[in-house]
Protein backbone atom coordinates (compact mmCIF):
# COMPACT_ATOMS: atom_id res chain seq x y z
CA UNK A 1 0.00 0.00 0.00
CA UNK A 2 0.98 3.37 -0.52
CA UNK A 3 0.78 6.36 1.89
CA UNK A 4 -2.30 8.32 0.80
CA UNK A 5 -4.42 5.13 -0.69
CA UNK A 6 -7.72 4.33 0.69
CA UNK A 7 -8.38 1.44 3.26
CA UNK A 8 -9.37 -1.75 1.83
CA UNK A 9 -12.53 -3.40 2.84
CA UNK A 10 -11.84 -5.46 5.65
CA UNK A 11 -13.61 -8.66 3.97
CA UNK A 12 -12.41 -11.95 3.80
CA UNK A 13 -11.86 -13.15 7.65
CA UNK A 14 -11.91 -16.73 8.35
CA UNK A 15 -13.03 -15.82 11.60
CA UNK A 16 -13.61 -12.29 13.85
CA UNK A 17 -12.85 -12.48 17.75
CA UNK A 18 -13.45 -10.08 20.02
CA UNK A 19 -16.06 -8.14 17.98
CA UNK A 20 -16.26 -7.64 13.71
CA UNK A 21 -16.09 -4.10 12.37
CA UNK A 22 -15.93 -3.19 8.72
CA UNK A 23 -14.42 0.00 6.67
CA UNK A 24 -17.61 1.72 6.99
CA UNK A 25 -17.51 1.45 11.23
CA UNK A 26 -13.86 2.80 11.41
CA UNK A 27 -13.91 5.57 8.32
CA UNK A 28 -15.53 9.22 9.49
CA UNK A 29 -15.04 9.25 12.71
CA UNK A 30 -11.74 8.84 14.08
CA UNK A 31 -8.00 7.28 12.41
CA UNK A 32 -7.49 3.57 12.95
CA UNK A 33 -4.64 1.52 13.96
CA UNK A 34 -4.27 -1.69 12.18
CA UNK A 35 -1.55 -4.01 13.20
CA UNK A 36 -0.92 -7.14 11.55
CA UNK A 37 0.76 -10.11 13.84
CA UNK A 38 1.26 -13.83 13.77
CA UNK A 39 1.18 -16.03 16.97
CA UNK A 40 4.60 -17.58 15.65
CA UNK A 41 6.07 -14.02 15.87
CA UNK A 42 8.12 -13.32 18.87
CA UNK A 43 8.80 -9.61 18.05
CA UNK A 44 4.91 -9.06 18.04
CA UNK A 45 4.38 -10.44 21.24
CA UNK A 46 7.25 -8.32 22.89
CA UNK A 47 5.44 -5.22 20.63
CA UNK A 48 1.76 -6.41 22.32
CA UNK A 49 1.72 -3.95 25.86
CA UNK A 50 3.11 -1.27 23.48
CA UNK A 51 0.23 -1.62 20.82
CA UNK A 52 -2.63 -2.11 23.74
CA UNK A 53 -1.15 0.69 25.29
CA UNK A 54 -2.16 2.90 22.72
CA UNK A 55 -5.78 1.25 22.40
CA UNK A 56 -6.04 2.09 26.21
CA UNK A 57 -4.77 5.28 26.26
CA UNK A 58 -6.44 7.03 23.12
CA UNK A 59 -9.95 4.85 23.72
CA UNK A 60 -11.88 7.73 22.66
CA UNK A 61 -9.67 8.82 19.91
CA UNK A 62 -8.53 6.15 18.14
CA UNK A 63 -9.69 3.20 16.34
CA UNK A 64 -7.36 -0.65 17.09
CA UNK A 65 -7.62 -3.45 15.08
CA UNK A 66 -5.78 -6.59 15.14
CA UNK A 67 -5.34 -9.15 12.31
CA UNK A 68 -4.07 -12.06 12.53
CA UNK A 69 -1.79 -13.52 9.22
CA UNK A 70 -0.87 -16.74 9.72
CA UNK A 71 2.95 -17.31 8.39
CA UNK A 72 2.58 -21.24 8.70
CA UNK A 73 0.27 -24.25 9.26
CA UNK A 74 0.82 -24.02 12.50
CA UNK A 75 -0.45 -20.24 12.92
CA UNK A 76 -4.07 -21.64 11.19
CA UNK A 77 -5.18 -23.29 15.06
CA UNK A 78 -7.76 -20.89 15.87
CA UNK A 79 -7.77 -22.11 19.48
CA UNK A 80 -4.18 -21.39 19.58
CA UNK A 81 -4.43 -17.75 18.10
CA UNK A 82 -7.92 -16.88 20.65
CA UNK A 83 -5.03 -18.02 23.51
CA UNK A 84 -2.04 -16.00 22.31
CA UNK A 85 -4.72 -13.38 22.23
CA UNK A 86 -6.25 -13.66 25.89
CA UNK A 87 -2.25 -14.04 27.12
CA UNK A 88 -1.55 -10.59 25.21
CA UNK A 89 -4.45 -8.94 26.35
CA UNK A 90 -5.58 -8.76 22.41
CA UNK A 91 -8.98 -7.73 23.61
CA UNK A 92 -9.61 -5.26 20.12
CA UNK A 93 -11.37 -6.99 17.41
CA UNK A 94 -9.46 -9.46 15.73
CA UNK A 95 -9.35 -10.49 11.94
CA UNK A 96 -8.24 -13.54 11.47
CA UNK A 97 -6.75 -13.76 8.22
CA UNK A 98 -5.85 -17.67 7.49
CA UNK A 99 -6.82 -17.52 3.61
CA UNK A 100 -4.17 -14.19 3.30
CA UNK A 101 -7.15 -12.09 1.97
CA UNK A 102 -6.45 -9.05 3.43
CA UNK A 103 -2.52 -9.50 3.89
CA UNK A 104 -3.06 -9.59 0.27
CA UNK A 105 -5.19 -6.15 0.26
CA UNK A 106 -2.88 -3.95 2.00
CA UNK A 107 -0.16 -5.96 -0.21
CA UNK A 108 1.65 -6.72 3.50
CA UNK A 109 4.20 -9.02 3.94
CA UNK A 110 5.61 -8.12 7.34
CA UNK A 111 4.81 -9.26 11.10
CA UNK A 112 4.80 -6.96 13.24
CA UNK A 113 3.06 -4.84 10.75
CA UNK A 114 1.30 -0.82 11.17
CA UNK A 115 -0.73 0.94 9.01
CA UNK A 116 -2.01 4.39 10.93
CA UNK A 117 -5.36 5.67 8.66
CA UNK A 118 -6.64 9.39 9.27
CA UNK A 119 -10.60 9.09 10.05
CA UNK A 120 -11.42 9.63 6.25
CA UNK A 121 -9.45 6.36 5.65
CA UNK A 122 -6.25 7.36 3.98
CA UNK A 123 -3.31 5.82 4.84
CA UNK A 124 -0.75 8.12 6.84
CA UNK A 125 1.86 6.26 8.08
CA UNK A 126 2.85 2.42 7.46
CA UNK A 127 5.76 0.85 9.74
CA UNK A 128 7.21 -2.96 10.04
CA UNK A 129 8.90 -4.58 12.55
CA UNK A 130 9.57 -4.76 16.20
CA UNK A 131 11.86 -1.51 16.93
CA UNK A 132 10.25 2.08 16.43
CA UNK A 133 7.33 2.21 18.43
CA UNK A 134 8.05 5.95 19.35
CA UNK A 135 8.10 6.67 15.59
CA UNK A 136 4.52 4.96 15.66
CA UNK A 137 3.66 6.99 18.80
CA UNK A 138 4.08 10.26 16.97
CA UNK A 139 2.30 9.34 13.53
CA UNK A 140 -0.35 8.31 15.81
CA UNK A 141 -0.43 11.57 17.47
CA UNK A 142 0.00 13.53 14.62
CA UNK A 143 -2.92 12.21 13.25
CA UNK A 144 -4.91 12.64 16.16
CA UNK A 145 -3.35 16.48 16.80
CA UNK A 146 -4.63 16.89 13.08
CA UNK A 147 -7.92 15.73 13.71
CA UNK A 148 -8.19 17.86 17.25
CA UNK A 149 -7.16 20.90 14.65
CA UNK A 150 -10.20 20.41 12.39
CA UNK A 151 -13.18 20.13 15.27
Amino acid sequence: MKLREQMPELTGATEWLNGQVTKEDLIGDKPTLLHFWSISCHLCKEAMPQVNQFRDDFKEKLNVVAVHMPRSEDDLNLEEIKKVAAEHGITQPIFVDSEHKLTEAFENQYVPAYYVFDRDGKLRHFQAGGSGMKMLEKRVNRVLDELEKTE
